[in-house]
């Protein structure tokens, strides 16, 4: 089954806080996007932009935990990232720290709610602060957005393709 969608991604930028928000809705049940945020095997396969590989080296999705992962392409390492999750409340919320290799004195701290939808679909509502208004806006032209949308994109394939997502 090859799953279609026209699911737009908001990405929002307030001009006086340090934040990025994120909303997007998606074609399945709330425990399932969930479990496709914190399994690491389900969230290598939809992070990123469709021409980058994930590859997971350590990831402890529990309050506490932390995860670090790569992303290749044609068999090169182009960057890294790691963080920790401060708290995983399993099908509601995800509170994480984020960062790039290439720029490790960025940290963001990242809030993801999922609520349920009136048509069985969940919305994904992610908050990002990081350490000031010239951060966020370097993270904004790095091209982030496009591969939040791709990835996005990749996960609503695997919410509606894959039978260990349900």
């Amino acid at each position: 089954m090859t799953s279609t969608t026209t699911n737009e991604t908001r990405i929002e930028a307030d001009p006086d806080l340090p934040t990025i928000r994120i909303i997007r809705d998606f074609a399945a049940p709330r425990d399932r996007v969930f479990r496709a945020w914190i399994d690491p095997e389900l969230a290598a396969r939809w992070l990123g932009p469709k021409d980058l590989e994930m590859r997971i080296e350590h990831w402890a999705g529990r309050t506490g935990g932390g995860y670090r992962y790569a992303a290749w392409r044609d068999g090169q390492q182009i960057a890294g990232f790691y963080g920790s999750f401060h708290e995983v409340r399993p099908a509601e919320r995800l509170v994480q720290t984020f960062t790039y290799d290439g720029f490790p004195d960025g940290v963001s701290l990242e809030t993801a709610v999922f609520e349920d939808l009136p048509d069985g679909g969940t919305r994904v509502t992610v908050l990002s602060l990081v350490e000031n208004l010239t951060a966020r806006d370097q993270m904004l032209a790095s091209g982030m957005e496009h591969g939040i949308r791709e990835g996005y994109e990749k996960l609503d394939d695997l919410l509606g393709t894959d039978p260990g997502s349900h």
